[in-house]
C-alpha cells in the first residue's frame, strides 16, 4: 500500500534539484524567458517527443546523444523554437553549450529545450549572455515555470510526496507549458517532471507511455501538433521506489498538467470531457473520443453554448469507426437528448441542456452501444480570442 499527497510546490522542492526562469530579452518589457533545471547528481532520463516529421534542433540534439546518457543540466527558453533551422539551429545549441560549460564546469551532458516562433534563428548571444549568469543554487521554480510560458495564461505546476507501506517515501513534480497547439498525437507541449524516487532507467519509459494514452494523449485544444513537444522525466534516484505508486503519482502529474492546458487553452472558457462507451473496441472508443474534442464545428458550438447534438452524432459518424443511429445514446451532463433512434430534444431538455453547456467544465457522452470499448477524450471551446491571439503570435 502506498499514500499520495498532493504538496503546495514545485520542482525546486526536491532536494537535489535546482531551477531559475531570468529574462534574456527575447521577450519583450524584460519579461521572463529562459530558465534552467539543474541537478547536483546526474540523472537518468527518458523522454517522448512531437511526431511531427519536422522535429525542432533541441530533439535533434538530443535524439543525437548516446542512448544510455545521464544528464544534470536542462536549458530552457521561450518565444523561439529553434525549428526549421537546419543543421545550424543544432550548431547553435552546442556552441552555448561549448561556451556555458567553460562557466558551470560541473554541467555534464546538458541537453536544450525551446518553444516559441518556428523558423528564426536562435538569438545565441542573448540566451548565453544569460545562462552563464545562472545561479546554480537558486531553487526557484514558480520563476521558471513562468519563464517557459508563451501564450499561457498562468504557469502550470504540481508537485506530490509518496509515503510507502514501510516508511519511505518519494517525491514528483511537474513544470510545463501549454495553450495552443494542443492535439491530440503524442505531447503538444513541453513538460518537465522530476523525481528523487530511484526508479530503473527501464521503467522510465514504459510508464510515461503507459500514461500518456489517457493524458497528454487525450487532449486537444485545437488539431495542431507542434515542432518542439517535448515530456522529459528527469530522476537523480536518491530516494525510495516501488512500481505501482510510481505509476500512480506519474499519472496524477502527466493528467494534472493535461488539465491544465486544456483549461488554459488559447481564448478558452470551457473544459470539456468527450466520454464514449459502449464502443465496438477501445480503439475505436480513442477515435470517437479524439474526433470529438478536434471538431472545429463540435468546439464552436460549445463557445456558443448550443446544444447542437446533430454535430456530436455528425463527428461520430464521420470517424471512422464502427456506429449505428439505432444503438447510440448522447448525452449533455445528464441531459439525454438521444437515444437509438429517438430525439428526446423538446424546448425543455434543450433548457436543460444549454445550462450544462454554460458551465466552466463538463461531461458529453456518447454510448455507442456495440460493444465494451471506453476512452475519454478532453478539449475546449473555440472562440473569437483563439483567432485574435494566433493573428497576432510573432508579435
Amino acid at each position: 500500500m502506498f499514500s499520495i499527497f498532493p504538496i503546495k510546490g514545485t520542482i525546486g522542492d526536491i532536494n537535489g534539484f535546482y531551477c531559475d526562469g531570468v529574462s534574456a530579452g527575447l521577450k519583450p518589457k524584460g519579461a521572463l524567458d529562459i530558465g534552467f533545471i539543474y541537478s547536483d547528481t546526474l540523472c537518468e532520463i527518458e523522454s517522448i517527443f512531437t511526431e511531427n516529421k519536422f522535429q525542432a534542433a533541441p530533439l535533434k540534439h538530443y535524439l543525437s546523444l548516446n542512448k544510455d546518457f545521464k544528464t544534470n543540466f536542462i536549458l530552457i527558453n521561450s518565444k523561439n523554437a529553434n525549428a526549421m533551422t537546419g543543421q545550424a539551429g543544432i550548431d547553435d545549441i552546442n556552441e552555448i553549450f561549448k561556451e556555458l560549460k567553460e562557466v558551470h564546469t560541473n554541467i555534464e551532458n546538458p541537453i536544450m529545450s525551446s518553444t516559441g516562433v518556428i523558423g528564426v534563428p536562435l538569438p545565441k548571444d542573448k540566451i548565453l549572455e544569460s545562462a552563464v549568469k545562472f545561479d546554480l543554487t537558486v531553487k526557484n521554480g514558480t520563476l521558471l515555470s513562468n519563464a517557459i510560458m508563451t501564450t499561457d495564461s498562468y504557469p502550470k505546476n504540481c508537485f506530490y510526496e509518496v509515503k510507502l507501506e514501510n516508511g519511505k517515501s518519494f517525491k514528483i513534480g511537474a513544470i510545463a507549458k501549454g495553450a495552443g497547439m494542443i492535439n491530440p498525437n503524442l505531447a503538444t507541449m513541453l513538460c518537465f517532471i522530476c523525481t528523487d524516487a530511484n526508479i530503473p532507467k527501464q521503467d522510465m519509459k514504459e510508464l510515461l507511455l503507459n500514461n500518456s494514452t489517457t493524458t497528454f494523449n487525450a487532449i486537444s485544444v485545437d488539431g495542431d501538433t507542434s515542432t518542439n513537444d517535448t515530456v522529459m522525466l528527469l530522476s537523480n534516484q536518491t530516494q525510495a521506489y516501488d512500481k505501482e505508486a510510481f505509476k500512480e503519482a506519474l499519472r496524477l502529474v502527466m493528467d494534472d498538467m493535461a488539465m491544465m492546458m486544456v483549461a488554459d487553452g488559447e481564448g478558452a472558457k470551457k473544459a470539456v470531457a468527450f466520454e464514449i462507451t459502449g464502443a465496438k473496441n477501445n480503439d475505436e472508443a480513442q477515435l470517437i473520443a479524439k474526433a470529438l474534442s478536434n471538431s472545429l464545428l463540435v468546439k464552436t458550438a460549445l463557445f456558443g453554448e448550443d446544444p447542437n447534438w446533430g454535430r456530436i452524432a455528425s463527428t461520430v459518424g464521420a470517424s471512422g469507426a464502427n456506429c449505428n443511429e439505432d444503438t447510440l445514446t448522447i448525452s449533455f451532463g445528464n441531459i439525454l437528448v438521444y437515444n437509438k433512434g429517438e430525439i428526446y430534444f423538446d424546448k425543455e431538455t434543450e433548457e436543460k441542456a444549454s445550462k450544462v453547456l454554460q458551465g466552466k467544465s463538463f461531461k458529453i457522452s456518447c454510448d455507442i452501444g456495440l460493444g465494451d470499448g471506453n476512452f475519454t477524450a478532453y478539449g475546449c471551446d473555440l472562440g473569437y480570442e483563439y483567432v485574435k491571439i494566433n493573428a497576432d503570435y510573432r508579435t
